[in-house]
């Protein structure tokens, strides 16, 4: 592992600008920025949907495990070049999200996200996937990204769906239907 940091400011950032892990230099807006910041802010979803998961350990062990493949994602983007996921988890993501939805029932209505705190803060990481997602895309039109880990965010939004409705049903709060005849 390379330096570590033992000031946390460095003032080298005043400028509007960061560094990435080649060395270079862009701007704290760029797309390659706003890519590596959004899969950052949804680890950090993630792991408050981790501290939501009391009882749940298989949930909470898995979204650990994510976690730790979002940060390798976080440094492929914040490296050009750089290839750290694989089909290999796109398969480990398939596999578990097989394995948790052929214990649930069917779905029939839409799911609202809620049910309980760890489905809840489930949604929201799906939904923050969702966009680490579609920056990803926007930066792939401009520079070079590994398609499987444009894959990859796709299944793991659909995977945290899984989760979220696995843990409201665990919860014994059961998942929140839309209810498309109510009053408006």
């Amino acid at each position: 592992m390379g330096n570590r940091l033992s000031k946390i400011y460095t003032r080298t950032g005043d400028d509007g600008t960061t560094g990435l892990g080649d060395g270079s230099r862009t701007a704290k807006d760029s797309l390659r920025v706003e890519a590596f910041g959004t899969v950052d802010e949804l680890n950090s979803v993630i792991g408050v949907a981790v501290a939501e998961m009391e009882g749940l350990d298989e949930l909470g062990g898995l979204l650990l495990d994510i976690q730790h493949h979002l940060f390798d994602l976080g440094g492929e983007l914040c490296i050009p070049g750089s290839e750290m996921i694989t089909d290999d988890h796109i398969d480990r993501l398939e596999q578990e999200l097989d394995r948790l939805n052929d214990a649930l029932p069917m779905l029939k209505e839409f799911i609202l996200p809620g049910g309980s705190r760890a489905a809840a803060q489930t949604h929201l990481a799906r939904t923050v996937c969702r966009r680490a997602e579609r920056r990803m895309i926007t930066l792939a039109r401009h520079e070079p990204v590994n398609e499987p880990a444009i894959r990859y965010l796709n299944r793991l939004s659909d995977l945290l769906f899984v989760v979220a409705r696995t843990a409201a049903r665990a919860s014994g709060a059961g998942e929140v239907l839309w209810n498309h005849e109510r009053k408006r």
